[in-house]
Formats: structure tokens, sequence, C-alpha cells
């Protein structure tokens, strides 16, 4: 019974509706906060900051600022990019091409040593925006798992259940 009730039924895509969801629209106004609140510290107050540090911070400083800044960047373009997929401007599969351009590479270490000499502000936002992008990665790679292109024929939610085990790990490397 049943194989009748689900037999040949294609899967719902998961990441289709989480792209367009309430969740990733809380993502996108809290990472393009979090752009805007970094590009206004680092062109103020952190220019402040940075002159007051000695030759080793500061060029710790000019270091982790650009990685942050490349990062911010990365997490704005994709961010934009799944906008337009759910503002009708582009399906899934081109954004899926078009992501390609955009590096969601897992987050390389920091030294604490070196966090440690940062001004507060920007250690907060390093981490603000590491937490990001993390949310952006996993995300990421639910939206964009592949489906099956058979017909599920016992369970309709094994391949509903792998996505959501694939939004939830975390990439330990």
């Amino acid at each position: 019974m049943a194989e009748k009730l689900f037999g040949e039924q294609q899967p719902v895509s998961f990441g289709a509706r989480l792209a367009a969801s309430q969740s990733f629209a809380a993502l996108f106004r809290s990472g393009m906060k979090l752009v805007e609140e970094t590009a206004s510290y680092l062109d103020g107050p952190g220019r402040k900051d940075s002159k007051k540090l000695e030759r080793t911070a500061a060029l710790a400083y000019a270091t982790e600022s650009m990685r942050l800044t490349t990062r911010l960047m990365q997490l704005a373009s994709w961010l934009l990019l799944h906008r337009a997929v759910n503002e009708g401007e582009m399906s899934l599969d081109q954004a899926n091409k078009e992501k390609t351009k955009v590096k969601l590479a897992p987050a390389e270490p920091i030294d604490a040593a070196v966090l440690k000499g940062l001004p507060e502000k920007l250690r907060a936002l390093i981490e603000r925006t590491r937490k990001l992008h993390e949310d952006v990665r996993r995300l990421d790679a639910t939206i964009h798992a592949p489906l099956r292109d058979e017909p599920i024929a016992v369970n309709p939610l094994d391949h509903q259940m792998g996505l959501l085990r694939a939004a939830f790990e975390r990439n330990e490397r």
C-alpha cells in the first residue's frame, strides 16, 4: 500500500524551498548588515585603532582585515546571487553555475596569539563573519545538493533526510 501512495513520486526540492524561506531572508539581512558594519568600522574607527598598534600587530591587522574583507565579499556575492533566485531573476540552475565564481572554501585557522593582539571590535567582526561563513556553507550544501534523477520507489524521505544531514553537518577540516 505504501508503494501505491509513494511510488514513482519525485522528491520536493528542499534546497529550493530553503532558499526562498524566512530563514534565508534573515541570513541575507544579517549578512548584508555585517558587510556594512565591517566597512564602516574599517573605514572609520578601525583606521584609528590600527594606527595605535605596534608594528607586528599592525601587520596582523592589515592581514586579517584583508581576509575579513575578502571573505565578506564572497559571502555577499553568494547572498546576492541567491536573492536573485528568490526574486525570479535567475533559476537555481543558473545560480549553481554562477556560484562557481564564489569561493566558499573552509575558513583558514587564525593563530590565537595573533588574534589576541588585534582590537576587540575587529576580533568580534572576524568571529561573526566566520559564523556567517559556516552558515552559508551549510546552506549552500543543502540548496545545491543534487536531486536524484530516478523516481523514489520505497521511501521518499531518504533523499530529504540526506539533505537535512548535509544542512547540519559541520566541516571539520
